[in-house]
Protein backbone atom coordinates (compact mmCIF):
# COMPACT_ATOMS: atom_id res chain seq x y z
CA UNK A 1 0.00 0.00 0.00
CA UNK A 2 2.82 2.38 0.92
CA UNK A 3 4.45 1.72 -2.48
CA UNK A 4 1.20 2.69 -4.22
CA UNK A 5 1.13 6.04 -2.41
CA UNK A 6 4.61 6.72 -3.73
CA UNK A 7 3.97 5.36 -7.23
CA UNK A 8 0.71 7.19 -7.96
CA UNK A 9 2.09 10.72 -7.36
CA UNK A 10 5.17 9.81 -9.37
CA UNK A 11 3.02 8.66 -12.31
CA UNK A 12 0.88 11.78 -12.02
CA UNK A 13 4.00 13.96 -12.06
CA UNK A 14 5.40 12.13 -15.09
CA UNK A 15 2.08 12.46 -16.92
CA UNK A 16 1.89 16.16 -16.17
CA UNK A 17 5.49 16.58 -17.34
CA UNK A 18 4.68 14.80 -20.63
CA UNK A 19 1.49 16.76 -21.24
CA UNK A 20 2.67 20.22 -20.29
CA UNK A 21 4.27 22.40 -22.94
CA UNK A 22 4.78 26.15 -22.55
CA UNK A 23 2.26 28.03 -24.69
CA UNK A 24 1.79 31.71 -25.51
CA UNK A 25 -0.68 33.38 -23.18
CA UNK A 26 -3.12 34.23 -25.97
CA UNK A 27 -3.72 30.64 -27.14
CA UNK A 28 -7.35 29.59 -26.71
CA UNK A 29 -8.11 26.43 -24.68
CA UNK A 30 -4.44 25.89 -23.69
CA UNK A 31 -4.89 22.76 -21.55
CA UNK A 32 -7.09 21.12 -24.15
CA UNK A 33 -4.42 21.89 -26.76
CA UNK A 34 -1.74 20.36 -24.51
CA UNK A 35 -3.80 17.18 -24.15
CA UNK A 36 -4.38 16.98 -27.90
CA UNK A 37 -0.68 17.49 -28.56
CA UNK A 38 0.35 14.92 -25.94
CA UNK A 39 -2.04 12.37 -27.44
CA UNK A 40 -0.73 13.02 -30.93
CA UNK A 41 2.90 12.78 -29.78
CA UNK A 42 2.23 9.49 -27.99
CA UNK A 43 0.54 8.01 -31.05
CA UNK A 44 3.35 9.26 -33.32
CA UNK A 45 6.01 7.73 -31.07
CA UNK A 46 4.15 4.41 -31.06
CA UNK A 47 3.94 4.50 -34.85
CA UNK A 48 7.65 5.26 -35.17
CA UNK A 49 8.39 2.27 -32.91
CA UNK A 50 6.26 0.07 -35.19
CA UNK A 51 8.19 1.46 -38.17
CA UNK A 52 11.53 0.82 -36.43
CA UNK A 53 10.49 -2.79 -35.78
CA UNK A 54 9.61 -3.06 -39.50
CA UNK A 55 6.01 -3.93 -38.75
CA UNK A 56 4.62 -1.20 -41.01
CA UNK A 57 5.28 2.32 -42.30
CA UNK A 58 4.71 4.82 -39.51
CA UNK A 59 2.56 7.13 -41.67
CA UNK A 60 0.27 4.29 -42.77
CA UNK A 61 -0.15 3.13 -39.17
CA UNK A 62 -0.68 6.71 -37.95
CA UNK A 63 -3.29 7.42 -40.58
CA UNK A 64 -5.07 4.15 -39.80
CA UNK A 65 -5.29 5.09 -36.12
CA UNK A 66 -6.44 8.65 -36.88
CA UNK A 67 -9.12 7.52 -39.29
CA UNK A 68 -10.33 4.73 -36.99
CA UNK A 69 -10.77 7.14 -34.10
CA UNK A 70 -12.15 9.92 -36.26
CA UNK A 71 -14.91 7.85 -37.83
CA UNK A 72 -16.48 7.42 -34.40
CA UNK A 73 -17.28 11.14 -34.20
CA UNK A 74 -19.29 11.67 -37.35
CA UNK A 75 -22.15 14.20 -37.34
CA UNK A 76 -24.83 13.49 -39.90
CA UNK A 77 -27.43 15.69 -41.55
CA UNK A 78 -30.64 14.81 -43.33
CA UNK A 79 -30.48 18.05 -45.34
CA UNK A 80 -27.30 17.16 -47.22
CA UNK A 81 -26.93 14.33 -49.73
CA UNK A 82 -23.46 12.78 -49.48
CA UNK A 83 -22.20 10.56 -52.29
CA UNK A 84 -18.84 9.13 -53.31
CA UNK A 85 -17.78 9.44 -56.93
CA UNK A 86 -14.73 9.18 -59.18
CA UNK A 87 -13.61 12.23 -61.17
CA UNK A 88 -11.05 11.37 -63.86
CA UNK A 89 -9.72 8.45 -61.82
CA UNK A 90 -9.68 10.38 -58.53
CA UNK A 91 -12.05 9.58 -55.67
CA UNK A 92 -14.16 12.46 -54.38
CA UNK A 93 -16.96 12.94 -51.88
CA UNK A 94 -19.77 15.24 -53.01
CA UNK A 95 -22.04 17.14 -50.60
CA UNK A 96 -25.29 18.39 -52.15
CA UNK A 97 -27.93 20.47 -50.34
CA UNK A 98 -31.50 19.36 -50.76
CA UNK A 99 -33.09 20.75 -53.93
CA UNK A 100 -35.66 23.50 -53.61
CA UNK A 101 -38.60 23.88 -55.95
CA UNK A 102 -37.85 27.17 -57.71
CA UNK A 103 -34.12 27.28 -56.98
CA UNK A 104 -31.59 28.41 -59.58
CA UNK A 105 -28.08 26.96 -59.97
CA UNK A 106 -25.99 26.55 -56.82
CA UNK A 107 -22.54 27.87 -56.06
CA UNK A 108 -19.79 25.34 -55.32
CA UNK A 109 -16.53 24.76 -53.45
CA UNK A 110 -13.83 22.25 -54.40
CA UNK A 111 -12.19 21.39 -51.07
CA UNK A 112 -8.79 19.70 -50.60
CA UNK A 113 -8.07 18.37 -47.11
CA UNK A 114 -4.86 18.82 -45.14
CA UNK A 115 -2.66 16.32 -43.32
CA UNK A 116 0.89 16.79 -44.57
CA UNK A 117 0.03 15.04 -47.88
CA UNK A 118 0.06 11.84 -45.80
CA UNK A 119 -2.78 11.87 -43.28
CA UNK A 120 -6.55 12.29 -42.97
CA UNK A 121 -9.27 11.68 -45.54
CA UNK A 122 -12.27 13.30 -47.13
CA UNK A 123 -14.31 10.49 -45.60
CA UNK A 124 -13.37 10.95 -41.95
CA UNK A 125 -15.58 13.01 -39.70
CA UNK A 126 -13.26 15.99 -39.24
CA UNK A 127 -13.50 16.84 -42.94
CA UNK A 128 -16.87 15.24 -43.52
CA UNK A 129 -18.34 17.54 -40.86
CA UNK A 130 -16.56 20.62 -42.21
CA UNK A 131 -17.75 20.03 -45.77
CA UNK A 132 -21.27 19.19 -44.63
CA UNK A 133 -21.49 22.41 -42.65
CA UNK A 134 -20.10 24.36 -45.63
CA UNK A 135 -22.68 22.83 -47.97
CA UNK A 136 -25.47 23.54 -45.49
CA UNK A 137 -24.41 27.09 -44.56
CA UNK A 138 -23.66 28.19 -48.13
CA UNK A 139 -26.37 26.13 -49.85
CA UNK A 140 -23.49 25.02 -52.07
CA UNK A 141 -22.27 21.82 -53.71
CA UNK A 142 -18.99 20.87 -52.01
CA UNK A 143 -16.57 18.47 -53.72
CA UNK A 144 -14.02 17.03 -51.29
CA UNK A 145 -11.01 15.52 -53.08
CA UNK A 146 -9.71 12.17 -51.84
CA UNK A 147 -6.19 12.42 -53.27
CA UNK A 148 -3.73 9.57 -52.75
CA UNK A 149 -1.39 9.85 -49.80
CA UNK A 150 2.28 9.47 -48.86
CA UNK A 151 3.90 6.92 -48.67
CA UNK A 152 1.89 5.10 -51.34
CA UNK A 153 2.54 7.96 -53.76
CA UNK A 154 4.80 11.02 -53.59
CA UNK A 155 5.01 14.38 -55.31
CA UNK A 156 3.74 15.16 -57.91
CA UNK A 157 0.95 12.56 -57.67
CA UNK A 158 -1.04 14.39 -54.97
CA UNK A 159 -0.90 17.52 -57.11
CA UNK A 160 -1.98 15.57 -60.21
CA UNK A 161 -4.91 14.03 -58.33
CA UNK A 162 -6.15 17.42 -57.13
CA UNK A 163 -5.70 18.96 -60.58
CA UNK A 164 -7.41 16.12 -62.46
CA UNK A 165 -10.40 16.01 -60.10
CA UNK A 166 -10.83 19.79 -60.26
CA UNK A 167 -10.58 19.98 -64.05
CA UNK A 168 -13.09 17.16 -64.39
CA UNK A 169 -15.56 18.98 -62.16
CA UNK A 170 -15.11 22.25 -64.08
CA UNK A 171 -16.37 20.67 -67.29
CA UNK A 172 -19.73 22.26 -68.23
CA UNK A 173 -21.59 18.94 -68.49
CA UNK A 174 -20.40 17.86 -65.02
CA UNK A 175 -21.40 21.19 -63.49
CA UNK A 176 -24.80 20.83 -65.13
CA UNK A 177 -25.17 17.36 -63.64
CA UNK A 178 -24.74 18.83 -60.15
CA UNK A 179 -26.73 22.03 -60.93
CA UNK A 180 -23.71 24.26 -60.28
CA UNK A 181 -23.35 27.83 -61.49
CA UNK A 182 -20.11 27.91 -63.58
CA UNK A 183 -19.43 31.50 -62.52
CA UNK A 184 -19.57 30.79 -58.76
CA UNK A 185 -16.94 28.15 -57.96
CA UNK A 186 -14.21 28.41 -55.33
CA UNK A 187 -11.14 26.23 -54.79
CA UNK A 188 -10.12 25.82 -51.18
CA UNK A 189 -8.01 23.74 -48.84
CA UNK A 190 -6.26 23.74 -45.48
CA UNK A 191 -2.58 23.16 -44.68
CA UNK A 192 -1.20 20.68 -47.27
CA UNK A 193 -4.60 20.92 -48.97
CA UNK A 194 -4.08 24.68 -49.17
CA UNK A 195 -0.76 23.95 -50.86
CA UNK A 196 -2.52 21.78 -53.44
CA UNK A 197 -5.34 24.29 -53.91
CA UNK A 198 -2.87 27.12 -54.59
CA UNK A 199 -0.87 24.96 -57.02
CA UNK A 200 -4.04 23.88 -58.84
CA UNK A 201 -5.21 27.50 -59.16
CA UNK A 202 -1.85 28.48 -60.60
CA UNK A 203 -1.99 25.73 -63.20
CA UNK A 204 -5.61 26.45 -64.15
CA UNK A 205 -4.68 30.08 -64.76
CA UNK A 206 -2.17 28.93 -67.41
CA UNK A 207 -4.55 26.69 -69.36
CA UNK A 208 -6.02 28.74 -72.20
CA UNK A 209 -8.59 26.17 -73.32
CA UNK A 210 -10.59 26.13 -70.07
CA UNK A 211 -14.14 27.40 -70.46
CA UNK A 212 -14.82 27.52 -66.70
CA UNK A 213 -12.42 29.00 -64.15
CA UNK A 214 -12.65 29.38 -60.37
CA UNK A 215 -14.11 32.65 -59.15
CA UNK A 216 -12.19 32.53 -55.84
CA UNK A 217 -9.53 30.67 -53.91
CA UNK A 218 -9.65 30.30 -50.13
CA UNK A 219 -6.51 29.03 -48.41
CA UNK A 220 -6.50 27.98 -44.75
CA UNK A 221 -3.10 28.18 -43.03
CA UNK A 222 -1.50 26.78 -46.21
CA UNK A 223 2.02 25.34 -46.48
CA UNK A 224 3.52 27.20 -49.44
CA UNK A 225 7.30 27.07 -49.28
CA UNK A 226 10.24 24.86 -48.34
CA UNK A 227 12.84 27.51 -49.16
CA UNK A 228 13.26 29.06 -45.71
CA UNK A 229 12.63 27.16 -42.48
CA UNK A 230 13.67 30.17 -40.42
CA UNK A 231 10.98 32.71 -41.22
CA UNK A 232 9.83 34.59 -38.09
CA UNK A 233 6.89 32.22 -37.61
CA UNK A 234 9.14 29.16 -37.95
CA UNK A 235 11.46 30.64 -35.34
CA UNK A 236 8.68 31.82 -33.04
CA UNK A 237 6.61 28.62 -33.18
CA UNK A 238 9.29 25.96 -33.67
CA UNK A 239 7.97 23.88 -30.76
CA UNK A 240 4.31 24.83 -31.02
CA UNK A 241 1.58 22.16 -31.04
CA UNK A 242 0.32 20.60 -33.24
CA UNK A 243 2.89 21.28 -35.93
CA UNK A 244 6.44 21.78 -34.60
CA UNK A 245 9.03 22.84 -37.14
CA UNK A 246 10.81 19.46 -37.30
CA UNK A 247 7.50 17.72 -38.04
CA UNK A 248 6.82 20.09 -40.97
CA UNK A 249 10.31 19.47 -42.33
CA UNK A 250 9.73 15.72 -42.13
CA UNK A 251 6.43 16.09 -44.01
CA UNK A 252 8.33 17.84 -46.81
CA UNK A 253 10.97 15.08 -46.86
CA UNK A 254 8.27 12.41 -47.02
CA UNK A 255 6.42 14.28 -49.78
CA UNK A 256 9.58 14.45 -51.88
CA UNK A 257 10.67 10.87 -51.02
CA UNK A 258 13.85 12.16 -49.44
CA UNK A 259 16.06 10.94 -46.62
CA UNK A 260 15.51 12.04 -43.02
CA UNK A 261 19.27 12.56 -42.78
CA UNK A 262 18.66 15.80 -44.69
CA UNK A 263 16.41 17.23 -41.97
CA UNK A 264 19.12 19.13 -40.11
CA UNK A 265 20.52 20.73 -43.27
CA UNK A 266 17.03 21.84 -44.27
CA UNK A 267 16.39 23.26 -40.80
CA UNK A 268 19.41 25.57 -41.09
CA UNK A 269 18.67 26.51 -44.73
CA UNK A 270 21.75 24.83 -46.19
CA UNK A 271 19.67 23.93 -49.26
CA UNK A 272 19.22 27.61 -50.16
CA UNK A 273 22.61 29.01 -49.14
CA UNK A 274 24.18 31.78 -51.21
CA UNK A 275 26.43 29.30 -53.03
CA UNK A 276 23.44 27.21 -54.22
CA UNK A 277 23.10 28.71 -57.67
CA UNK A 278 19.70 27.22 -58.50
CA UNK A 279 18.15 28.92 -55.47
CA UNK A 280 19.48 32.43 -56.09
CA UNK A 281 16.84 33.48 -58.61
CA UNK A 282 14.05 32.65 -56.15
CA UNK A 283 15.43 34.52 -53.16
CA UNK A 284 13.64 37.81 -53.83
CA UNK A 285 10.28 36.00 -54.04
CA UNK A 286 10.62 34.90 -50.42
CA UNK A 287 12.29 37.95 -48.91
CA UNK A 288 10.21 38.07 -45.75
CA UNK A 289 11.89 41.26 -44.57
CA UNK A 290 9.94 43.11 -47.27
CA UNK A 291 6.84 40.89 -47.40
CA UNK A 292 5.86 40.70 -43.73
CA UNK A 293 4.58 43.47 -41.43
CA UNK A 294 6.61 44.50 -38.34
CA UNK A 295 4.05 42.75 -36.12
CA UNK A 296 5.17 39.47 -37.72
CA UNK A 297 8.91 40.07 -38.14
CA UNK A 298 9.35 41.35 -34.56
CA UNK A 299 13.07 41.11 -33.75
CA UNK A 300 13.80 37.96 -35.75
CA UNK A 301 16.74 37.91 -38.15
CA UNK A 302 17.07 36.12 -41.49
CA UNK A 303 19.09 32.89 -41.50
CA UNK A 304 21.07 32.93 -44.75
CA UNK A 305 24.00 30.55 -45.02
CA UNK A 306 26.99 31.69 -47.09
CA UNK A 307 28.04 28.12 -47.84
CA UNK A 308 25.53 25.29 -47.93
CA UNK A 309 24.89 22.00 -49.69
CA UNK A 310 23.91 22.30 -53.34
CA UNK A 311 23.50 18.54 -53.56
CA UNK A 312 20.27 18.74 -51.55
CA UNK A 313 18.50 20.49 -54.43
CA UNK A 314 19.94 17.91 -56.80
CA UNK A 315 18.51 15.13 -54.64
CA UNK A 316 15.18 16.91 -54.07
CA UNK A 317 14.58 19.10 -57.14
CA UNK A 318 10.95 19.63 -56.10
CA UNK A 319 12.22 22.02 -53.42
CA UNK A 320 12.33 24.61 -56.21
CA UNK A 321 9.28 23.42 -58.16
CA UNK A 322 6.33 25.86 -57.97
CA UNK A 323 3.87 22.95 -58.30
CA UNK A 324 5.08 21.86 -54.86
CA UNK A 325 6.10 25.29 -53.58
CA UNK A 326 3.49 27.79 -54.87
CA UNK A 327 5.19 30.77 -53.21
CA UNK A 328 8.03 30.43 -55.74
CA UNK A 329 5.70 31.22 -58.68
CA UNK A 330 6.60 34.24 -60.82
CA UNK A 331 4.67 37.51 -60.73
CA UNK A 332 3.01 36.86 -64.09
CA UNK A 333 1.44 33.67 -62.74
CA UNK A 334 0.35 35.36 -59.52
CA UNK A 335 -1.33 38.19 -61.44
CA UNK A 336 -3.70 35.65 -63.00
CA UNK A 337 -4.95 34.24 -59.70
CA UNK A 338 -8.57 34.74 -58.60
CA UNK A 339 -9.54 36.91 -55.61
CA UNK A 340 -8.10 35.22 -52.55
CA UNK A 341 -9.00 34.59 -48.93
CA UNK A 342 -6.03 33.76 -46.69
CA UNK A 343 -6.51 32.54 -43.12
CA UNK A 344 -3.44 32.56 -40.87
CA UNK A 345 -2.87 31.81 -37.19
CA UNK A 346 -0.35 33.55 -34.97
CA UNK A 347 0.72 30.35 -33.23
CA UNK A 348 1.65 28.43 -36.37
CA UNK A 349 4.96 27.81 -38.13
CA UNK A 350 3.11 28.38 -41.44
CA UNK A 351 1.77 31.81 -40.54
CA UNK A 352 4.35 33.60 -42.69
CA UNK A 353 3.86 31.30 -45.69
CA UNK A 354 0.29 32.56 -45.95
CA UNK A 355 1.13 36.17 -45.18
CA UNK A 356 3.93 36.30 -47.78
CA UNK A 357 1.71 34.77 -50.44
CA UNK A 358 -1.05 37.24 -49.63
CA UNK A 359 1.37 40.17 -50.00
CA UNK A 360 2.80 38.88 -53.28
CA UNK A 361 -0.70 38.35 -54.69
CA UNK A 362 -1.68 41.83 -53.57
CA UNK A 363 1.39 43.34 -55.25
CA UNK A 364 0.44 41.43 -58.42
CA UNK A 365 -2.95 43.15 -58.41
CA UNK A 366 -5.08 40.35 -56.95
CA UNK A 367 -7.76 41.30 -54.37
CA UNK A 368 -6.78 39.60 -51.10
CA UNK A 369 -8.43 39.23 -47.70
CA UNK A 370 -5.90 38.30 -45.00
CA UNK A 371 -7.83 36.94 -42.02
CA UNK A 372 -5.36 36.64 -39.14
CA UNK A 373 -6.20 35.08 -35.75
CA UNK A 374 -3.98 35.99 -32.80
CA UNK A 375 -5.16 33.24 -30.44
CA UNK A 376 -5.37 30.29 -32.86
CA UNK A 377 -3.06 27.46 -33.85
CA UNK A 378 -2.37 25.28 -36.89
CA UNK A 379 -5.14 22.88 -37.79
CA UNK A 380 -7.68 24.43 -35.45
CA UNK A 381 -10.49 24.84 -38.00
CA UNK A 382 -11.29 21.13 -38.19
CA UNK A 383 -11.42 20.72 -34.40
CA UNK A 384 -15.04 21.53 -33.66
CA UNK A 385 -16.51 18.20 -32.46
CA UNK A 386 -16.08 16.69 -28.98
CA UNK A 387 -13.61 15.67 -27.63
CA UNK A 388 -11.45 17.83 -29.95
CA UNK A 389 -13.78 20.83 -29.87
CA UNK A 390 -11.94 24.15 -29.66
CA UNK A 391 -13.35 27.65 -29.60
CA UNK A 392 -10.59 28.49 -32.10
CA UNK A 393 -12.06 25.92 -34.49
CA UNK A 394 -15.54 27.41 -34.42
CA UNK A 395 -14.16 30.95 -34.64
CA UNK A 396 -12.02 30.31 -37.72
CA UNK A 397 -14.60 28.13 -39.45
CA UNK A 398 -17.33 30.75 -39.03
CA UNK A 399 -15.08 33.52 -40.37
CA UNK A 400 -14.09 31.40 -43.37
CA UNK A 401 -17.67 30.45 -44.23
CA UNK A 402 -18.81 34.05 -43.76
CA UNK A 403 -16.26 35.27 -46.33
CA UNK A 404 -17.32 32.60 -48.81
CA UNK A 405 -20.96 33.48 -48.28
CA UNK A 406 -20.29 37.17 -48.95
CA UNK A 407 -17.99 36.71 -51.94
CA UNK A 408 -18.92 33.52 -53.78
Amino acid sequence: MRAAWVLLPALAALSAYYVYVPLPGAVSDPWKLMLLDATFRAVQQTCHLIHYLRLGHHLIVLNYLICTFDKLKDVSSEDIKITDAVFDGVEVRVFEPAAKGDESLKRSVVYIHGGGWALASARTSLYNNLCRIMAESLNAVVVSVEYRLVPKVRFPEQYHDALHATKHFLQPHVLAEYSVDPSRIAISGDSAGGNLAAAVCQQLSKEEDLTVRPKLQALIYPVLQAFDFNTPSYQQNMNMPVLPRYVMVNYWIDYFNGNYDLAHELLVNNHTALNVGRALSFRARLNWTSLLPPSFTKNYKPVVQTTGTAAIVEQLPALLDARAVPLLADDATLSRQPPTYMLTCENDVLRDDGAMYAKRLERAGVPVTLDHFHDCFHGCMIFTVWPTDFSAGVQTRNSYIKWLDENL
